[in-house]
């Protein structure tokens, strides 16, 4: 039997690159590159042979605790990465469960990611042919080390597969995908400078560290028993083999779950009884009042609205780091400008909020809603969440650099941005609908449609904004560079006053336009289908 889901891989495998020649091609670049990373893996492995063993140890640690981690992250961050055996497909023949384990586990290996990994753990014996006792320990430990990748890497997938029957966790987790996406930069930097200020020592210590953990032990052991510690090496060794029966047992535990319950079935809850009006029972019995219940719903549900929001807390951390860390004076960088830059994301968000109803958009039209409060109810669902926020992201500088006195010409400016920003983009939204990805589809797929046109209302969109936020502007530089009080204070009531204002005649004009085109509107929302 283990013998017969070997072979099932490899025919899947070859049907597979015969009906795709970009998934052939695909393959052997892959091929390729892997083993020029295996090749030089093992040229480092066979120099760390005439390197000392605590620095020899370090990094093989260091090297090992990452394949081991990389094959356990790889089923949650690639989904679908190897579902060719996946074992609800076994539901219903009757194959012991320890052939099923161990046919999956070798298959697992056959691929190029597979094939790097027993070279690469092979080659550890280069690096501790120091004599029989490390080389032994090399061998033994090589063989639980590719047993605890391929255990992990098949758990990690059972419950991945598991949670992503639930349409909610596949939602969540294709939005929280951007928060690495999102701060790459400031982590390679703050590695950066982790590396720096820990130096070697650093290193070392976090190797010794490794080297008792699940992550490293099998790759520490062959140093213990090179140093004559025959001990310690036998306790690491216990330690690798621990976490293998470990992860053999959940993996174990998963399969059989998987096999009684394929695909999550007979387990959703069904009848769920929900008790109240939710949102519509709190907000005003009002046409914009329940505009505004609808729509803050959908910023709590609906992944295309929540992929904004995940972005916003991040950016004053993006700012910060741009500013150089902060320096010596972090208001001097874009950090001074997170609140700014906030109120103005979160405001343009809704230019597109009519495109991304879709064809429910039907619903207003049927029901007779007036434009204004249409607008009206779309901007407060915003500014219910939106104005907190933005105050909190003008503070967040003021705190970290322990100045105050730039805090009223900030707050203006981005009172300015928000409040402005929202009358402008309830006028866009009313006027042009644009490409966005169709309701229950990713926030990430790019949509069909006029990306020219849709290019340019962005583009003009903040061109308008820079226009309408003028005198915050003008007062927050003036501010700046005299450093009077008085221009800041200005700055507040500028933005504290003409935002307001031209937040009022965007909701109005906007209005009035959906009013006169709703009809042409709707069509353009069909034909985006």
């Amino acid at each position: 039997m283990v013998a017969h889901l070997i072979r099932l891989k490899l025919a899947l495998l070859r049907n597979g690159l015969r009906r795709s020649p970009l998934q052939l091609i695909g393959l052997i670049l892959g091929a390729l590159y892997g083993l020029g990373a295996v090749a030089v893996g093992i040229a480092g492995l066979g120099v760390l042979r005439l390197a000392e063993v605590p620095v020899a140890e370090t990094l093989v640690v260091l090297g090992g605790s990452a394949l081991v981690l990389g094959w356990a992250l790889a089923p949650i961050v690639v989904a679908g990465v190897d579902l060719t055996l996946d074992p609800a497909r076994f539901a219903l023949f009757p194959i012991p469960r320890r052939q099923l384990l161990l046919g999956q586990g070798l298959a697992g290996l056959i691929g190029v990611p597979g094939l790097c990994t027993v070279l690469l753990l092979a080659a550890t014996a280069l690096t501790w042919a120091r004599g029989w006792a490390p080389l032994v320990t090399a061998v033994v430990c090589a063989v639980l080390a590719l047993g605890l990748c391929v255990a992990v890497s098949r758990l990690a997938a059972a419950l991945a597969s598991e949670l992503a029957a639930s349409r909610r966790f596949r939602d969540v987790s294709s939005v929280l995908l951007l928060i690495p996406l999102v701060l790459l930069g400031p982590i390679i930097a703050l590695g950066a400078q982790s590396l720096d200020a820990v130096g070697s020592s650093g290193l070392v210590a976090a190797g010794e560290v490794l080297g008792w953990t699940p992550l490293g032990a099998a790759f520490s052991a062959p140093a213990a028993a090179a140093q004559g510690n025959g001990l310690e090496a036998l306790a690491k060794i216990g330690v690798a083999a621990a976490a293998l029966a470990l992860a053999a047992w959940g993996w174990s535990a998963a399969l059989a779950r998987a096999l009684l319950h394929p695909a999550g079935a007979g387990r959703r809850r069904v009848g769920k009884r929900h008790r109240g009006a939710g949102l519509f029972g709190v907000l005003p019995a009002t046409p914009a009042g329940a505009v505004a219940a609808r729509c803050l719903v959908y910023w709590l549900r609906d992944p295309r609205y929540g992929s904004g929001l995940v972005v916003v807390p991040l950016l004053p951390v993006v700012l910060y780091m741009a500013s150089a860390g902060g320096g010596s004076d972090p208001l001097a960088g874009p950090f001074a400008v997170s609140g700014p830059i906030v109120g103005f994301v979160l405001a343009w968000s809704i230019s597109a909020d009519v495109s991304y109803d879709s064809t429910a958009f039907a619903l207003h039209l049927a029901a007779g809603v007036r434009g204004r409060d249409d607008r009206l109810g779309r901007a407060l669902a915003l500014l219910a969440f939106g104005l907190p926020v933005t105050l909190v992201a003008t503070a967040v500088p003021c705190v970290v650099a322990g100045q105050w006195a730039a805090f009223p010409a900030l707050l203006g400016l981005a009172l300015g941005s928000l409040l402005s920003g929202v009358g402008l983009s309830s006028v866009v939204s009313a006027r042009y609908t644009v490409a966005v990805p169709l309701p229950g589809e990713s926030p990430f797929k790019k949509p069909s449609g006029n990306v020219a046109q849709t290019m340019l209302v962005q583009t003009g969109g903040l061109l308008v904004l820079g226009a309408l936020i003028s005198p915050e502007i003008a007062l927050a530089i003036l501010w700046a560079g005299t450093g009077h009080a008085l221009w800041g204070w200005l700055g507040l009531a500028a933005g504290a006053v003409l935002g307001p204002a031209l937040a009022a005649g965007g909701v109005v004009l906007g209005g009035r336009w959906l009013d006169a085109r709703g009809p042409e509107t709707f069509a353009s929302l069909t034909r985006a289908r």
